[in-house]
This record gives C-alpha cells, sequence and structure tokens, in this order.
C-alpha cells in the first residue's frame, strides 16, 4: 500500500454520505463527471476506457478478496481453538465425573430389579418379625431413631405420594400423578369440572363448588408436558416436573409433609431415567444396600481409597497408632 493511498478518503465519505442510494449513485457521479469533464470514454482506442476500469476494479477486489480470507482463517483458527479448549474441558469433566462413580458399578436392569427384590425381602422380613413383650416405652424409642426434622411427618403410600382425606397423589422423579374422586350422582364430563395447571399453581374441582385444590404447588411443573383426563368421576391429573432429581414431599404447600427419607428410589423404572438420573438413584440403591450389609457406602468407599493412596505413597510414615473415622 502506497503512502498516498489513503489521502482522499475524508473527501471521498464526504461525497458518498451525499449519495443516498449508496455505491451506485457514487459510481454514477465519477462515471457523469468523466463523462463532461474530461475525454476518458472517447479519447483512447475503441473500448480502452473499459479495460482500464476493469483492471483497476479487479486489483482492488483481489486485495480485498486477500484480506477477507485471512479474517476468515484467522476466525476459523480461533474457533478450532476454542472447539480445542471445548473438547479438553468435556473430557476433564467425563473423567472426573468417572472417577466420582468409580466406586459404584453401573447397574442393568436384571441386576436393579434383583436388588430390588432382595431390599424389598428384607423390608419384609422385618416387618413379619413377631411382637415380643414390648418395653414401655418401645414407642419412645423407635420415635428417637427418627431424625429431629422428619418427626410428625406422614409415612409415603406405596406410589411414593401421600393418601388424603379428598385425593391422593403418587410420584416418580419426573411425574407426579393426582387422583382427585368426586361423588356425584351423574357422570362428569369434561365441561363439569374445572382444572387449571399453572407452572407453580394447581386448581382443581367441579364448576359452581369450591375448588378442592386451589394453592401453590410444592414445585414447578412444565406445563405443555402437563394434562388431565376423566376416569369415570375421578380427575387424574399428571404433571411433569422441572427439577427431576429431587422428591416432592407435598403436592402443595398446604398439604402435611410426608417423610421422603421413606422413599423407596426403586419404585421408579431404572430404564425409564435418563443418564444422570439414573446414576444418581443406582448411588442411593448401592448405599441403601451397603448400610443394610454394615458395609462402607460410595462416599466412604471413596475416602478409604483416597487414604489407601496416600498410605501408599508415604511408606516411610507410620500409620498403626492412628485413628480414622
Amino acid at each position: 500500500m502506497s503512502s498516498d493511498e489513503g489521502k482522499f478518503d475524508q473527501v471521498l465519505f464526504t461525497l458518498a454520505e451525499q449519495h443516498p442510494g449508496g455505491v451506485p449513485d457514487l459510481l454514477a457521479t465519477i462515471a457523469g463527471f468523466l463523462n463532461r469533464k474530461t475525454d476518458f470514454y472517447t479519447g483512447g482506442d475503441k473500448g480502452e476506457w473499459e479495460k482500464l476500469v476493469l483492471k483497476i476494479f479487479r486489483k482492488e477486489a483481489e486485495i480485498a478478496q486477500e484480506v477477507a480470507r485471512k479474517k476468515r482463517e484467522e476466525r476459523e483458527a480461533a474457533e478450532r481453538r476454542r472447539a480445542v479448549a471445548r473438547r479438553k474441558k468435556e473430557e476433564e469433566e467425563r473423567l472426573q465425573q468417572e472417577q466420582q462413580s468409580a466406586a459404584i458399578t453401573e447397574l442393568t436392569d436384571a441386576e436393579a430389579e434383583k436388588m430390588q427384590q432382595e431390599i424389598a425381602a428384607q423390608k419384609s422380613k422385618e416387618e413379619s418379625k413377631p411382637v415380643t413383650e414390648a418395653t414401655p416405652d418401645a414407642d419412645e424409642k423407635k420415635d428417637d431413631d427418627e431424625e429431629p426434622e422428619d418427626k410428625g411427618k406422614l409415612k409415603p403410600n406405596q406410589g411414593n405420594g401421600c393418601d388424603l382425606e379428598k385425593y391422593t397423589w403418587t410420584q416418580t422423579l419426573q411425574e407426579l400423578e393426582l387422583r382427585v374422586p368426586f361423588d356425584v350422582k351423574f357422570t362428569l364430563k369434561a365441561k363439569d369440572v374445572v382444572v387449571n395447571i399453572q407452572r407453580k399453581s394447581l386448581k382443581v374441582g367441579l364448576k359452581g363448588h369450591p375448588p378442592v385444590i386451589d394453592g401453590e404447588l410444592h414445585a414447578d411443573v412444565k406445563m405443555e408436558e402437563s394434562l388431565w383426563h376423566l376416569d369415570k368421576n375421578t380427575v387424574v391429573v399428571t404433571l411433569d416436573k422441572i427439577n427431576q432429581m429431587n422428591w416432592w414431599d407435598r403436592l402443595v404447600v398446604t398439604d402435611p409433609p410426608i417423610n421422603t427419607r421413606k422413599i423407596n428410589p426403586e419404585s421408579s423404572k431404572l430404564s425409564d431415567l435418563d443418564g444422570q438420573t439414573r446414576g444418581m438413584v443406582e448411588k442411593m440403591m448401592f448405599d441403601q444396600r451397603q448400610k443394610e450389609m454394615g458395609l462402607p457406602t460410595s462416599d466412604e468407599q471413596k475416602k478409604q481409597d483416597v487414604l489407601k493412596k496416600f498410605m501408599q505413597q508415604h511408606p516411610e510414615m507410620d500409620f498403626s497408632k492412628c485413628k480414622f473415622t
């Protein structure tokens, strides 16, 4: 680029600003000036002016294309660097996740079902034990075994939900099913009931009567995925949870809470869960089984593995008199 190549830029910018039609109008003005004030079109051989114009514009086009090519290559190189960085980060996160779950052997559906049966058999065995002479403080001792925050909470029903006076609900990690029966002498139709599902609230009842449910939900739901239908004279509402990692301890905030510590994770089909949720449920089941057998949980195993590795790396240290918890 010559040192005086851009010395007319300011003049040309000023000229261009006065052409609302943009480049075509600007070129037309320049072409008209050459026609009126010079012999540009007639002073040379036939077609000479056209060759000159093409030569000049093609030269500038080549320069512009080369600059654009370099910028494009720089953008692509930057994008490749970002992609490599993303893949590296994803690989590090994957390896970290594998290390965190190394203590847990992934269960197949058959293995999970077997584990569920073993846990259920163990519970059934404990429940079927004959009641011997109970000491006066037996109930008090049972209450003392519960966590303080769990006292007074209802026991979940078989569907991990709650049976209340006017309705019943069950749940999996993904969704919640509510059943509201109505004692009427005629067959209900959709026009007879009121069901309003919102992201954070729910209303269910008969038209012209006070609603059975009208309040704020325990957690947010996906409105577009939630639905309801009539099963004879029972309104059945299916709510799709947004947070599919936690159990609900109540339907609406005014309901009495259930003890989610007594929920059986095996009530959900592992094959229906996404990878992350399935991993969490498998960990819960694994830890539950380990505790029942008096063995360390996955977290305790990881701590033991870290300690064992540390001891191997430092054989010069004497751990014989150390106590670890």
